[in-house]
């Protein structure tokens, strides 16, 4: 298997100061850098993928904070922040007064080819959900399959943070010909998923980061239109998806279950447990049918619209 990975890293170092340049390049490394970190008050440092290094024994001073504030785009109302047409995030962490006390500087690559092993998941036509923990690699992984998915089908990105598309209005050339709608608010995502659906007539729907309950519900409510939908989540493993109560409808959800006195006994078990539900597809399309493990992350492909009509999902 063959990687292709643009980084757009010198766009990047533009916006840094000099001397945290000049480190970052003595160290080398470029590919394995993940992030840099400038917290007001103590040393830079830079996070690889095996550990932190510092990057110079000076303090971070609210002028170099200043110096990249003024480099990079406006921040979000998530606090987040980009360089036009690059894969870059910026993330701030603000004091009481709304000031800038800290950045994290997150390194965007555009990594091609990262969906061969599952590309026959991918162009099934199925709805997949990509869980892993943050930082593993589910959004360079959704980037990519959205170019693919976009060389045969009509593919709409719902990019809340710009994380998939990159920052400004012309998305990054990574997303291929997919289209792609940015979100005015965190708290708007599931607006835009339905409106995507409504006006534009995607044959697929790109999502990142599903977290909150009207976002499972709008997914839902696509798949149930006959929409393919690929999204991502966070957590270790598919139990953490039953366990949490907002996202536990994904994958179908779990209910209490109470046995009478003869039946928990003949099972051996206690009379009240919780249980994983299987839905049929009308009300819940994430019933997870096999598994995937991948080098960085796991992936679940599920079941199509039809492929469990008239009986419980597998």
């Amino acid at each position: 298997m063959e990687y292709h990975i643009t980084d757009d890293l010198e766009k990047l170092k533009a916006v840094l100061p000099g001397y945290l340049v000049d480190s970052l390049e003595q160290i080398g490394r470029k590919d394995d850098l993940v992030e840099v970190i400038m917290d007001l008050g103590r040393v830079p440092t830079a996070r690889y993928n095996d550990g932190e290094k510092v990057l110079d024994e000076r303090e971070i001073t609210h002028e170099e904070l200043q110096h990249v504030v003024t480099k990079i785009g406006a921040f979000d109302a998530d606090n987040r922040a980009g360089l036009e047409r690059t894969l870059h995030r910026i993330s701030g962490i603000r004091n009481r007064r709304g000031e800038i006390v800290g950045l994290t500087v997150r390194i965007g690559r555009a990594v091609y080819g990262t969906i061969d092993i599952v590309r026959d998941i991918i162009e099934s036509g199925q709805s997949v959900l990509i869980l892993g923990a943050p930082g593993v690699g589910k959004t360079t992984m959704l980037r990519e399959a959205a170019r693919v998915l976009a060389e045969a089908k009509r593919v709409v990105i719902v990019d809340t943070s710009n994380e998939i598309g990159g920052d400004g209005d012309v998305p990054h050339p990574a997303v291929g010909r997919a289209r792609r709608m940015q979100v005015a608010l965190p708290t708007l995502q599931h607006e835009v998923m339905i409106e995507a659906v409504e006006n534009h007539n995607p044959e697929v729907i790109v999502i990142d980061e599903i977290g909150r309950e009207l976002e499972a519900q709008a997914a839902r409510t696509i798949a149930e239109r006959g929409v393919q939908l690929i999204g991502t989540a966070h957590g270790q493993t598919l139990d953490n998806l039953l366990l949490n109560p907002t996202l536990s409808d994904l994958v179908g959800g779990i209910e209490s279950v109470t046995l009478s006195d003869e039946e928990a006994r003949r099972r051996g078990t206690r009379k009240s447990f919780w249980n994983g539900v299987h839905r049929r597809p009308s009300t819940c399309w994430w019933n997870c049918k096999r598994a995937i493990i991948s080098s960085y992350t796991r992936m679940w492909a599920l079941p199509s619209m039809r492929s469990c009509a008239g009986d419980p999902c597998p």
